[in-house]
């Protein structure tokens, strides 16, 4: 079997507080196994918090603002600094962090270079993905 291609990139996020912005580190990946997922990965304390959602809502939120519920993401600015804002929302809080615009269409890019749009069920493996179901149950 071969192995799976994947796409990262490490970024530095602002995470919004009231009345300021820290510095997070975070980590963006993408599986060739999984087509149409992202996975960033926080950097905030002892443990990283990993959040998973569609790698299209991340591309249309760079253009306008998208979302419902847990995750939300839309195009910012801060003067002249073009930005991404995704905000998080959990049962254990909510969470609003920007990243550099450039740097999440850079990371997209390459995703869509690895799996262009159309052929994520080429990617998919049918076999393997049932076994888990019937094996869940």
């Amino acid at each position: 079997m071969s192995a799976h291609l994947e796409v990262s990139t490490e970024l530095e996020l602002r995470l919004l507080v009231p009345g300021a912005s820290l510095p997070v580190q975070a980590g963006m990946r993408y599986h060739q196994s999984d087509p149409y997922a992202v996975t960033v990965e926080f950097r905030t304390g002892e443990e990283p918090v990993v959040w998973t959602f569609a790698r299209q809502l991340l591309t249309d939120g760079v253009a306008r603002m998208v979302g419902e519920g847990d995750v939300r993401v839309w195009p910012s600015r801060d003067g002249g600094e073009r930005l991404v804002c995704i905000s998080l929302s959990s049962p254990s809080g909510q969470a609003l962090f920007e990243a550099p615009l450039g740097d999440v269409v850079s990371f997209l890019t390459r995703t869509y270079e690895l799996v262009p749009t159309g052929t994520e069920g080429d990617h998919l493996d049918l076999d393997a993905e049932l076994a888990l179901i019937q094996w869940d149950r």
